[in-house]
């Protein structure tokens, strides 16, 4: 099997945002998810005190992510009330992209199965094939869920690990305690790894996010990444964590250990300070995401089908009967728009697009405008 991942769509709508350029085409970029809010006030200057100190400067080996860990154990207790050892049962990111490529290498081996929705982020496939896993791709139920139901009794028994991201990118499907329930129960009975990828744990629009961790048990085989990109704004930093069970997190550390050092202390202090965020500025920040999400699912009501918005910076849409993701993603730039095409989060997103909810309302009106009229016949 090839490990090295074939090139990504995304890759050839940058080209043309390139080229866009070039002519002097000025266009809303809402194809990435890279927010223009601005992140809270404490951790920037927790990093600039730290660039002030040079005991940072060196080498962050476990020891000098304990602080961080600690920080991260104590958000996790307060919010779902689940004590974590921070030595055993938590681990530094750089990123939860990175902590998911690297998790999939320590769980897993060569041509074992791995469980995961037929959409979902672009490098979570990219990750199966560095680690040479085999796929079962799971189709999507009408709530944008992955249908656990569809799973073949032998691809349960064959698989290793189950992958889920809820809230979703790009789809912003959000499960409630009762399906994880069933993927824990699912997981519980083939002996498999349940892994829930978690950064948008904070840009749920109401209620909270569920965490399969808290559920009773599931110490034994979860593993749970979470970022600080989305609910801190902090993306560039690339700063995330790993918690869960001791033994996952034991084979994710030796792998970490032959490949990267952790991220640099300065960092790490930064990530201390935004765990201690408060709630009502997270929840701000959501509610701005929620604002967007509305105004623009009214903007584009009968251009494209939407899935309700529930959670996250994205707005997930089916384009009309025949028309091809990547032509209209590629054509748009051209009319002032950059999104991203469906087929970049795997087969099942053909015939959709991706819109980033990373600029004020009234430009992603005027977005919206743009869409409506390269969509009108």
């Amino acid at each position: 099997m090839d490990r090295v991942p074939e090139p990504s769509v995304f890759l050839v709508v940058d080209e043309a945002k390139r080229k866009a350029r070039e002519k002097g085409v000025r266009f809303l970029d809402l194809s990435i998810g890279s927010t223009d809010l601005l992140p809270p006030r404490a951790p920037l200057e927790a990093l600039r005190e730290a660039l002030e100190d040079p005991s940072t400067y060196g080498y962050c080996l476990k020891s000098g992510t304990l602080p961080f860990l600690e920080a991260a154990c104590r958000w996790y207790e307060e919010r779902y009330g689940v004590r974590l050892d921070p030595r055993r049962e938590a681990l530094a990111l750089i990123g939860s992209q990175e902590g998911l490529a690297h998790l999939l290498l320590a769980l897993t081996e060569p041509h074992d199965l791995l469980l995961l929705p037929e959409v979902a982020y672009p490098s979570y496939f990219g990750a199966a094939r560095v680690a040479s896993l085999r796929t079962f791709l799971v189709p999507l139920r009408q709530d944008g869920l992955a249908d656990l139901k569809a799973v073949p009794e032998g691809a349960w028994r064959e698989a290793k690990v189950l992958l889920l991201n809820y809230p979703n990118n790009p789809t912003g499907a959000v499960a409630d305690w009762a399906y994880f329930e069933e993927a824990l129960a699912l997981a519980r009975k083939h002996g498999l790894w349940l892994v829930h990828d978690n950064p948008y744990v904070d840009q749920v629009y109401d209620g909270e996010a569920p965490s399969p961790l808290a559920l009773p048990g599931a110490k034994e085989r979860v593993v749970e990444l979470f970022s600080l990109s989305k609910s801190y704004n902090l993306a560039g930093f690339r700063l995330g964590f790993a918690l869960g069970s001791e033994e996952a997190i034991g084979r994710l550390e030796r792998v970490k250990g032959v490949i990267d050092f952790n991220a640099y202390a300065g960092i790490l202090r930064m990530g201390v300070e935004a765990l201690k965020t408060p709630r009502e500025t997270t929840r701000g920040y959501a509610w701005v995401y929620r604002e967007r999400a509305l105004g623009m699912a009214e903007a584009l009501r009968g251009a494209l089908s939407l899935l309700p918005p529930r959670a996250t910076m994205y707005l997930w849409g089916r384009l009309p009967e025949g028309v091809d993701d990547l032509e209209f993603a590629l054509s748009l730039v051209e009319q002032g728009v950059a999104l991203a095409p469906g087929r970049g989060f795997g087969p099942g997103g053909r015939g959709f697009v991706r819109i980033a909810l990373v600029r004020p309302l009234e430009e992603l009106l005027e977005a919206a405008r743009v869409l409506r009229a390269a969509l009108t016949p």
